[in-house]
């Protein structure tokens, strides 16, 4: 697959104490890739007055106290690491094996997904699970992963009016995106199935199972399967 052209990075000003630096206008591995090696050197550059540094999709911001540095010298800093990161390789991601259980009352959601895409549920799984996807990031909620992309036919808008109620573990899809409620609450994607395996815990030396650049490859399970995972779990 031909890789998009590396842009040149646009530095944004948020405000005094925020700075947004673009690496591209599309959702893809290798821009998603510049951004996490931006946001990496960043961590690691020790620089006075950083705060703290949120990868996105396309994007990073980065947040630090005005007190102690300005928009000028945080953008002579930044503008060096990005000569310093620019056209990184992709380096090889770990990946995560995610069972989950689609359909029935873990996916309220799979029988309309189907009928959108005019294929039984049955397929709407395969589809679903055959694909390895990159974590892209993780927002929303602690530890909820931005996962693309879906096939094409499988690929729903939201609900028209979110969910009150989401629970946790909750596999969705939102456009081409696909992604996985870490916590009950409420929400907007369909829901085609659920997964036991907790997304977030502080019982872990990391609280997030997944990170940026990871990737994530779905198996399905039946009924049974997914109570006895989550009852390991518990």
């Amino acid at each position: 697959m031909k890789q998009p052209e590396i842009t040149i990075p646009r530095i944004v000003p948020l405000s005094e104490s925020a700075l947004t630096i673009e690496f591209g206008e599309t959702i893809d591995p290798r821009t998603n890739e510049s951004v996490l090696a931006f946001a990496t050197a960043v961590e690691q550059a020790g620089l006075p007055g950083f705060l703290e540094v949120v990868p996105t999709y396309r994007s990073a911001t980065v947040y630090f106290d005005p007190f102690r540095t300005d928009v000028s010298t945080m953008t002579g800093h930044f503008r060096a690491l990005m000569t310093a990161t620019n056209r990184p390789p992709l380096r090889a991601p770990t990946t995560h094996t995610i069972p989950v259980w689609y359909g029935g009352s873990a996916g309220p959601d799979l029988i309309d997904v189907a009928k959108r895409a005019t294929l039984p549920p049955e397929q709407v799984t395969a589809l679903h699970a055959s694909v390895v996807y990159r974590v892209y990031m993780l927002g929303f909620s602690p530890g909820f992963p931005y996962l693309g992309t879906v096939p094409d036919r499988i690929a729903t808008p939201r609900l028209p009016t979110p969910r009150k109620q989401v629970a946790a573990g909750s596999v969705g899809i939102a456009g081409t995106q696909t992604g996985i409620y870490p916590h009950a609450g409420p929400g907007g994607w369909r829901i085609i199935g659920r997964t036991p395996v907790p997304l977030f815990s502080l019982t872990r030396p990391g609280p997030f199972l997944l990170a940026p650049g990871d990737q994530v490859q779905f198996v399905p399970i039946g009924e049974t399967e997914f109570h006895a995972l989550f009852e390991n779990h518990r």
